[in-house]
């Protein structure tokens, strides 16, 4: 265990997050989520797995991962098909953690460009989340220097 840092947060995921640049995607999937095909094809190359909701597993990430603040997309969710404006439960729980570190609202990404864009990801992990929709993308943002 390590003071600080979330314990949900194991060490394959820790050393992901520390190793992807500013720009690179994660991807948050559900369970039903083709995660590891989709792995496979990333720049890690392997599924990373959370046990926990998306919500906590989300809450969990952004407390040692900066959200891109230079890019509209850097934030974003798999859309319902045939309902691309409809927001689930998961989808608000989502976005409650998102709005806890000041990120933008999460934009809506059909479902087979969602397949797309994480293909193209640094990393999958694949939570727990049994609701369907259950699905999102953040792109890395920046550290800053310490303030002198």
């Amino acid at each position: 265990m390590l003071r600080g840092i979330d314990p949900i947060l194991n060490a394959d995921v820790l050393y992901a997050l520390r190793a992807m640049g500013h720009g690179d995607d994660l991807i948050i999937a559900d369970t039903n989520f083709p995660s590891d095909s989709v792995a496979r094809k990333t720049v890690l190359g392997e599924v990373l797995r959370i046990d926990h909701s998306a919500a906590e597993v989300i809450k969990a990430v952004l407390s040692v991962y900066p959200i891109d603040t230079f890019v509209d997309d850097s934030a974003a969710r798999m859309e319902v098909v045939g309902e691309c404006d409809k927001i689930l439960p998961v989808m608000e729980e989502v976005q409650l953690q998102v709005n806890a570190v000041r990120g933008p609202k999460l934009i809506g990404i059909e479902r087979f460009a969602f397949y797309d864009r994480a293909k193209k990801a640094y990393a999958v992990i694949q939570t727990a989340e049994r609701r369907f929709y259950g699905c999102f993308a953040f792109r890395k943002g920046v550290v800053p220097p310490d303030s002198a």
